[in-house]
């Protein structure tokens, strides 16, 4: 998987352990672990954008593309107050509801 600019505030083993408990066939769990790593980052960069104005959205988009760590961290900071708890806080809502979503495919299967 590619390093994202946010990995390090993240932290999904537990959704990968709850992946891995599922009677699915290896493929399935990759899929479904593609997923979720698919889905945060999309929550991810909704939330930065969504803080940005118009010109800062496509001063971010470019850091993005370009992989640019650093310069990413660099302007989210300096234009979104708490950048990192925002992120956080969305990553973790969504983990949240797959961890539901897990739990009922679980007990529906079970």
């Amino acid at each position: 998987m590619k390093k994202h600019f946010y990995q390090h505030l993240i932290q999904i083993d537990p959704i990968y352990e709850e992946l891995i408990k599922l009677d699915l066939e290896k493929y399935e769990q990759d899929e479904l672990i593609t997923i979720v790593h698919v889905q945060i980052h999309h929550v991810v960069v909704d939330t930065v954008l969504t803080e940005l104005s118009e010109e800062n959205k496509k001063i971010f988009l470019r850091h993005l593309h370009a992989d640019a760590h650093d310069k990413i961290w660099e302007h989210i900071n300096k234009y979104i107050e708490h950048a990192d708890n925002k992120i956080i806080l969305a990553v973790e809502k969504l983990l949240s509801e797959l961890q539901k979503d897990i739990n009922e495919a679980r007990k529906k299967y079970a």
